[in-house]
């Protein structure tokens, strides 16, 4: 190229920057936009030039001014283009500067708006995210908060406006959808909502259980609405019992009137609440506040005293409750939202009343019977003191107790609950300890659904930890266990014997001080049930030995010495799958710890029959067990030599060489494979021709 093209073209490069920049400077927003993009063009291509020896270099100018000050665009055709450039440069830094700063009071702004927002003064908030957004417009953050306050403030669509902007920002800012749908759910614009909480599974498939929330909010928004539509229609089309609901609540909302007055509206009210439309025009007209907020209905639910007409009207108010709240989700919200509604029900679980305590479970069983009335119950009303008022009614002997279980039983399988569960162990505990040691006062029909729902929830590690490090925990179980073995009550303290194992092998999970100090009592009280004849008892007694007794050396002496190794053998031979595997497990643990153990599994074992029949089991944990039981039994002198004629050599060695999930397997078979050759030489050769050593040397991998 000439030095006069080169100077041409300079002109014009000049001419065109000249002319971008008083493009930047004009009011017109479509010819700044213009420029902006003619701009960013100019850099793109002058981001490598070419020198005189044809080398490019590169230069990193990405940032421009997007509003430059006119005052030195009168003279940009004199500059050179170098001298341009280093200003165009230097514009950038003096612009990230800034930005630095902005962004710095945009936060701090943002805190402010925070800080607001927690208060509860969302106006505020809105003006501080605003000012933070002055200061830097594409920070996301401040328009999803900003989203959030205007939904408080019912500004739905300002909301949508923001979420819009967070979106241009960060196409996948999660909280702008949630936001969104919210704003859409706020306008009752149900499908869109859906849209908009579904978008975020689209971003981020884990998000599941979360997005499952929102939408059951949304379907519980669009039910209400829906719901709220048909009654009003229903109601201004004339419908007897929807006029009748209006005007009972209009007569009710007279103030200082006598109970009666009350008690005999109220009846009337709670027969014409007869399905959802009536159910809703009790919400929608105010009648929880009518009757919730009346004082003499207040003293009646409250009072402890049996006054007849006080009884009379709260019998009466909890037959409306039941009538209102029965399949109805909204209004069951509702109810538990009344001030004092927990003390309240307290009280009336507690009452001296029969009727008014039957009443009362059934109103807290239909709420109960649904997962968010399950989560109104725990929210509302204190756990540890409902927990106390059920179990409690395992003392009644009538269907009060029996729908006191099944309300505990329904919030224990609520895993969503099992936290607050978790709070109140502490007082869980001590009510169902004080019940264990009073087995003649309890209605032993239920007692044993009582001890399951407790075994329940000692599943959770966190409960089970607290309730197996218990010393009088532990102390109510054996004194259970014995009342119960040793008294003629027939199939029902059976039953709770069954149940109160069954807590006790749950409990034995845990490995604590407490079991090891009351390891000797356990066991002992277990080891006098082995010669039950029924199955389930035979099973957990042995289950709780299998854990108990790795725990306390000094209970697994007393056992050996009481004759358990005989019983153990007996139940090996009679089979049953888990059984064995408890029994080998405690065989396993007193051939290890006491080598009378070990002589009387040889007495009671003719040739380790059964033992070497169980060794072809398939289940890992009774041939790992067994294993280490014969390992054991191999020490004693000529236990070995009764062998030579058993296939045991080969399925030690197979399962030495094998390759079992459990190590101790491996480990169990090549130590008892070991001890047997050692024990009799004869085995040697056998291990030679079958190639064992270079097995065991194999299996040194697994032996600590």
């Amino acid at each position: 190229m000439s030095v006069d093209q080169k100077l041409e073209k300079f002109l014009k490069d000049v001419d065109e920057i000249s002319e971008i920049l008083q493009d930047l400077n004009s009011t017109d927003a479509s010819s700044q936009e213009i420029a902006i993009f003619r701009a960013d063009q100019k850099l793109a291509l002058l981001k490598e030039i070419e020198d005189v020896n044809g080398i490019r270099t590169k230069s990193d100018r990405t940032l421009i001014n997007k509003s430059p000050s006119s005052s030195n665009t009168e003279q940009i055709s004199e500059m050179s283009q170098e001298i341009f450039l280093s200003y165009l440069e230097k514009d950038a830094r003096e612009r990230s500067e800034k930005r630095r700063e902005n962004k710095a009071l945009a936060n701090a702004l943002k805190d402010l708006g925070n800080e607001a927002y927690a208060k509860g003064d969302y106006e505020t908030a809105i003006q501080r995210y605003s000012e933070g957004l002055e200061k830097l417009k594409d920070m996301q953050v401040l328009y999803t908060n900003r989203a959030q306050a205007y939904i408080k403030l019912q500004r739905y669509e300002n909301a949508i406006t923001d979420c819009e902007w967070a979106l241009k920002c960060d196409g996948k800012c999660l909280k702008a959808y949630v936001h969104m749908a919210k704003a859409y759910l706020g306008l009752k614009k149900y499908d869109e909502a859906r849209t908009w909480y579904q978008k975020i599974l689209d971003t981020d498939p884990s998000k599941t259980k979360l997005v499952k929330g929102y939408l059951n909010e949304v379907d519980f928004q669009e039910r209400k609405d829906k719901q709220e539509q048909e009654a009003l229609h229903d109601l201004e089309a004339g419908a007897e019992n929807a006029k009748s609901v209006i005007e009972l609540l209009q007569k009710l909302s007279k103030e200082n009137q006598i109970p009666l007055f009350y008690s005999g509206g109220i009846q009337l009210l709670a027969d014409v609440v007869k399905d959802c439309t009536t159910q809703t025009l009790f919400r929608t007209s105010n009648g929880f506040t009518i009757i919730g907020e009346n004082p003499v209905i207040i003293r009646s639910l409250t009072n402890r005293k049996t006054d007849p007409m006080d009884l009379d009207l709260c019998i009466s108010v909890l037959r409306l409750w039941h009538a209102v709240c029965n399949g109805n989700e909204e209004n069951q919200h509702l109810f538990f939202t009344q001030s004092n509604i927990s003390q309240q029900i307290l009280a009336l679980l507690s009452s001296e009343a029969p009727d008014v305590q039957r009443m009362t479970l059934a109103l807290i069983k239909i709420c109960s019977s649904t997962a968010n009335g399950r989560l109104l119950l725990i929210k509302h009303i204190d756990p540890s003191k409902l927990l106390k008022c059920l179990l409690e009614y395992v003392t009644l002997m009538d269907r009060r107790a029996g729908d006191a279980m099944d309300i505990l039983y329904s919030l224990t399988q609520e895993q969503r609950l099992i936290f607050c569960f978790r709070t109140f162990s502490s007082e869980l505990l001590y009510s169902f300890t004080s019940l264990l040691r009073k087995l003649n006062t309890v209605n032993t029909e239920v007692f044993p659904r009582c001890i399951g729902i407790i075994g329940n929830l000692t599943e959770d590690g966190v409960i089970r930890s607290h309730f197996a490090s218990s010393l009088a925990c532990w102390d109510s179980c054996v004194m259970a266990v014995d009342e119960c073995s040793s008294s003629a009550g027939g199939e029902q303290h059976k039953n709770i014997l069954i149940a109160v194992l069954g807590l006790m092998f749950n409990l034995s999970l845990e490995v604590n001080p407490a079991i090891k100090e009351r390891g000797i009592v356990i066991s002992t009280q277990c080891l006098s049930l082995l010669c039950c004849k029924d199955g389930i008892i035979l099973t957990r007694s042995v289950g709780i030995l299998s854990r108990v007794l790795p725990q306390c050396t000094a209970a697994v002496g007393l056992s050996v010495q009481h004759g358990i190794v005989k019983k153990l053998i007996k139940m090996l031979k009679a089979g049953g799958q888990k059984t064995s595997m408890y029994a080998v497990k405690v065989l396993a643990v007193c051939a290890k710890e006491d080598t009378q153990a070990c002589k009387d599994v040889i007495k009671c074992d003719k040739k380790f029959s059964t033992l070497v029949n169980l060794l072809q089991s398939e289940d890992e944990i009774i041939v790992g067990n067994t294993a280490l039981c014969l390992g054991c039994c191999f020490s004693v002198p000529g236990a070995a030599s009764s062998l030579l004629q058993t296939n045991i050599f080969k399925l030690l060695l197979t399962h030495a060489g094998g390759d079992a999930k459990r190590s101790s397997v491996q480990q169990n078979a090549a130590i008892a494979l070991g001890k047997l050759c050692s024990a009799e030489p004869r085995f040697m050769i056998q291990l030679r021709e079958l190639h064992g050593i270079e097995i065991l040397n194999s299996c040194m991998k697994y032996i600590k």
